[in-house]
């Protein structure tokens, strides 16, 4: 697919919300207008002439929750470099990861585990704290991966109803806690997977602090690089001020865009690590991953690209949906949750005949959909697919 930001990092980090807010997908779309609007702002906007237009053979992928920009150039190429190294192990290569990723945190070496992405994370992680009589405690509508771990381990499922608008109720899942005889594993993804929603950091803090009994909590933040809301916080800092019942599960897969090459890690207590470790597959992560995941680390200037980047393209999307009357959940993350505008299974077909991948259902959101965020070009052709479906009277 044509690459659709052909703009410099500088130029894309001060794009302004402002010139964005107030204009219709169609002025967008409006090459005449981008000229107008080009006085008030330093540069051309990126998304204006690079609409992408996809066919059968490379439709628009929205449906995984990818990062569609991809890789750093940098990252890239040092993972093609590391290719013919591909036969050895990465033994050098992993304490040097190891260091960062406990320099990024403020935590000490012993602090972090490297997994194959955030999926052997969770399975670990629960593995390390099965007890007799434990119970798994997670939302109604979240990430499937932690309930489908707990089941192979039989642990009892506690689904807690969410609030309006599928919030989290972190009140009620404190409650399902406390009403429980034996151990509790809280699995919460925060931004929340399918409804891209956070809920506020210093809510769980008050009661991670409290050192509830026989509870551990596994905090999933795989999108946690996109977030804009200022009342979101990690929960690394909780790990950095002693609390041993706290495990962040981080993941390269998202904002640095190495779904395919399977690097994520683990944070917590000197000895939950110890624990987990006993249940991961003797961190034997792929070499051109993990030289790629040092080298991303570094980028922040691409990795400041890559946020803006989805920041306009939800702008993009915010618009559209806001045009046809759709409602949906104020994103904080590389994909939107909204109100489908027919059923979901005629929705998702319908965008797929015009190359457009949208995500699968989501139980019991069952008339919701999650669409992922491409570049700002391709959310351009979507927003545009829309609207002549609505033109058509199709949705």
């Amino acid at each position: 697919m044509v690459s659709n930001l052909n703009i410099s990092r500088r130029k894309l980090l001060t794009v302004s919300s402002v010139a964005l807010a107030g204009l219709s997908v169609n002025q967008l779309l409006s090459k005449a207008h981008a000229q107008e609007i080009q006085k008030s702002v330093a540069f051309s906007l990126p998304m204006i002439d690079t609409v992408v237009t996809p066919d059968q053979g490379n439709p628009i992928r929205l449906n995984f929750n990818e990062n569609a920009l991809g890789m750093s150039p940098s990252a890239k190429q040092v993972a093609i470099d590391a290719i013919p190294k591909a036969n050895r192990y990465a033994k050098a290569e992993m304490p040097l990861l190891n260091k960062r990723l406990g320099q990024h945190h403020s935590v000490n070496e012993d602090q972090i585990l490297l997994t194959a992405g955030s999926s052997e994370g969770i399975r670990s992680a629960i593995a390390a704290f099965v007890k007799p009589d434990t119970q798994f405690v997670i939302p109604e509508l979240t990430y499937g991966d932690g309930e489908h771990f707990a089941k192979i381990f039989n642990l009892k499922i506690n689904k807690v109803p969410c609030l309006p608008d599928w919030q989290i109720d972190l009140n009620g899942i404190k409650k399902a806690v406390e009403s429980h005889q034996g151990f509790s594993i809280v699995y919460l993804v925060n931004p929340n997977n399918p409804t891209s929603t956070v809920f506020k950091t210093n809510e769980l803090e008050l009661w991670v602090t409290s050192k509830p009994k026989n509870t551990i909590f596994i905090i999933d933040e795989a999108y946690a690089e996109f977030v804009n809301n200022p009342e979101f916080y990690s929960v690394d800092s909780f790990i950095n001020k002693g609390c041993d019942n706290v495990i962040l599960l981080k993941t390269f897969s998202k904002i640095h865009a190495m779904a395919g090459l399977r690097v994520g890690y683990v944070v917590s207590s000197p000895d939950n690590i110890k624990n987990i470790a006993q249940y991961v597959a003797g961190e034997k992560l792929n070499y051109c991953g993990v030289c790629a995941a040092l080298t991303s680390m570094n980028d922040t200037h691409f990795l400041a690209y890559s946020k803006k980047a989805v920041d306009v393209s939800r702008n993009i999307m915010e618009q559209a949906l806001s045009e046809l009357g759709l409602h949906y959940l104020k994103s904080e993350t590389n994909f939107m949750f909204h109100k489908s505008p027919i059923d979901l299974k005629q929705y998702r077909e319908l965008m797929k005949q015009n190359f457009i991948l949208i995500g699968r259902d989501f139980e019991p959101a069952t008339e919701w959909c999650r669409i992922s965020l491409g570049t700002p070009g391709e959310m351009l052709y979507v927003a545009n697919v829309m609207r002549e479906l609505r033109q058509k009277s199709a949705i």
